[in-house]
């Protein structure tokens, strides 16, 4: 027996070791698109690691990202549909040819990004079984044929995006009310644009260079046929009957309609009357989106750029309401906020966030809230007003807030020099991520607690979303909370998931998003956020869980592997060690998983400026200790205007 386990042990031991079902799916989709060997995909390799996956969970692929390596070749359909994880995929701007594959083993995708490459073919009909699919842009290709009616079934669908094709026949009668984004134009397209309840909202952008479209929503009137000619009637008196009666039928209709008209006017006065100035009409931005490929341009940091167009309903533009008592003195009104051109700095699930910059020159930070709860106007006005109120160095101020029917924005200051995420985990041209130096920690770390505690002054107010993307670094480079208190918007039954690592920020009394935020959450994702800061690891696990008791053991061993010439360890530093204690003992004890034993924010900060001022002081006393990666330093070599987002 001994023996024939011995055999079967040499018999495994001489076939290679077998590769992950993505990895060899990517190696595979590699041989038929990367023939010059552009993608430095290679086999025992982390395929997490590899370049353009930007997101794994437990070692399956689930954002797929490769934009602009000039790639070419075929899709390879087989290879791509055993990924069947994935939520994202973008080849955009490569040059890929042949047919788009069938996808059907996608079915989980949600995003689908194929614009500006070199497909031809019709667009496969098999996207209609994708039920999750929200985003389709397949723009500036060869398509030909008709626009399938089967995405009418994508009932998810947010954004469509087929414009620069050779696509012929007619608009499909397009009525999902998810649809938001929406360009046909510069096709082949002909006959008349429906004039479902979706389609009407779009203007003459959405269409344009279809020479053979008409509709109302291009100005453009479609022909009528000719009459067909009749002979006369032979019984003239039956004739002249007929005429009367329709005459009367007609008079009949004529005056029923403008009695039902009447009505519905001094319906509509009296709820207006009611209303005052509460509500003004339906706003609805369509400015670029996350990942809005519209063709209006790129910036020099590569992010997509517009201008907003806005559809503002039939009464105006609404009003810009200013929080602070200065804010009223701001230079830029609703009009300006209108005409400036946009630039998208990310996207989350409590909606998308922008820079805007004014004809003036003026920039802005614009938040549209349009994946949230819509509470009621009165209930909303007030929290933000509450939120308008904070002002702290520490936190991003918020500005102004404008609010319709079914529109929010709220209009903080522009931070240009990035998150806190960036410089913690660098970007595709600097590198990795590592941890940062414990001087560093130290003053990020107290700049955070002090946000929290001026948040938490007030009763039962919470950040409610704290990690690093949504961390900004101010003009001095400190460390600035934004996103504060939006969590009473937030739409517990929305289709759109928060991220992996947005997850385990939270505490696990509050990842289910139907429970509210607490202040005892707020601080243990202040644990979290210290953690990621001392080991440069995002926290796409659970990582107390993970690591337990064993904290400190693992945040050593980190810092050990990743830190220079263990700079922090040397004889000319014997302070470091302690001061790293201090903090991994801070983050301990915020991250403790009964609420009710983890500190108060007041606490942390007392505890934060004692370990600080004590590392001052040794620091002062030791004119030789230059390291590379103190604040000051860390700092310069960081890349401004990154937002990046989870």
């Amino acid at each position: 027996m001994a023996i024939a386990l011995s055999l079967f042990l040499l018999v495994l031991a001489a076939f290679p070791q077998v590769r992950s079902g993505d990895a060899e799916a990517l190696l595979s989709l590699k041989d038929s698109i990367d023939p010059l060997g552009l993608l430095q995909w290679r086999q025992g390799m982390d395929v997490c690691e590899w370049e353009g996956v930007k997101e794994c969970l437990n070692g399956r692929v689930m954002k797929l990202v490769v934009e602009g390596f000039n790639l070419s070749g075929r899709l390879n359909g087989g290879s791509l549909n055993q990924l069947d994880q994935l939520r994202v995929l973008s080849f955009k701007d490569n040059s890929l040819s042949g047919e788009i594959p069938e996808l059907s083993g996608l079915v989980n995708l949600k995003s689908l990004f194929l614009n500006d490459n070199r497909f031809s073919g019709g667009i496969p009909v098999g996207l209609s079984r994708l039920h999750r699919l929200k985003v389709t842009v397949l723009s500036g290709n060869e398509l030909s044929g008709h626009i399938p009616r089967s995405l009418l079934d994508l009932s998810r669908l947010y954004e469509l995006y087929l414009q620069d094709n050779q696509l012929s026949g007619g608009v499909p009668p397009f009525a999902q009310k998810s649809l938001r984004f929406f360009n046909v134009s510069n096709n082949l397209l002909s006959g008349e644009i429906p004039k479902t309840a979706v389609l009407v909202r779009f203007n003459s952008s959405s269409f344009v260079g279809n020479t053979d479209l008409c509709g109302e929503q291009i100005q453009k009137q479609c022909s009528v046929s000719p009459s067909h000619s009749v002979a006369p009637h032979k019984d003239l008196g039956h004739n002249k009957r007929n005429k009367k009666l329709v005459l009367i039928i007609a008079v009949s209709i004529g005056g029923f309609s403008l009695l039902c008209a009447a009505i519905v006017l001094l319906i509509v006065c009296c709820r207006r009357r009611g209303k005052g100035k509460e509500e003004s009409d339906k706003v609805v931005a369509r400015g670029v989106d996350e990942r809005t490929p519209s063709g209006v341009g790129r910036g020099d940091s590569g992010r997509e750029q517009g201008r907003f167009s806005w559809d503002q309903g039939g009464e105006g533009l609404g009003v810009l309401a200013f929080l602070g008592p200065g804010d009223q003195l701001m230079s830029y009104s609703m009009e300006d906020l209108l005409k400036a051109s946009a630039e998208t700095l990310g996207r989350g699930t409590m909606g998308s966030t922008y820079k805007a910059v004014m004809e003036s020159g003026y920039i802005v930070t614009v938040k549209r809230l349009k994946e949230s709860r819509y509470p009621r106007m009165e209930e909303f006005r007030r929290h933000i007003e509450i939120l308008g109120r904070l002002r702290h160095p520490n936190l991003v101020p918020l500005r102004a807030y404008f609010h319709a029917k079914e529109e929010r924005l709220l209009v903080y200051d522009y931070f240009p020099n990035g998150s806190l995420f960036t410089l913690v985990h660098g970007t595709k041209a600097a590198g990795g991520s590592k941890p940062l130096h414990w001087t560093s920690c130290l003053k990020i770390g107290e700049d955070l607690a002090a946000g929290l505690v001026h948040i938490h002054q007030n009763p039962g107010l919470t950040h409610g979303n704290l990690k690093a993307t949504n961390v900004l670094l101010g003009s001095d480079f400190e460390s600035c909370l934004t996103d504060y208190g939006l969590t009473p918007f937030r739409n517990p039954n929305s289709h759109e998931e928060s991220g992996v690592s947005s997850l385990f920020y939270r505490a696990p009394e509050c990842r289910d998003p139907r429970k509210p935020a607490t202040q005892e959450d707020d601080v243990y994702s202040y644990g979290v956020l210290l953690l990621e800061l001392l080991t440069g690891k995002t926290p796409f696990q659970d990582l107390v869980e993970e690591h337990s008791s064993d904290i400190p053991k693992w945040v050593k061993s980190v810092r050990e592997e990743t830190t220079e010439s263990g700079d922090e360890h040397s004889s000319g530093n014997e302070a470091s060690e302690e001061k790293l204690n201090a903090l991994v003992n801070i983050a301990m004890a915020c991250v403790c998983v009964e609420s009710g034993s983890r500190p108060v924010m007041k606490d942390v900060v007392r505890m934060i400026r004692e370990a600080r001022a004590e590392a001052q002081v040794h620091v002062s006393s030791n004119s030789s200790d230059h390291s590379p990666g103190r604040w000051s330093d860390t700092v310069q070599s960081l890349t401004r205007e990154d937002h990046s987002s989870i």
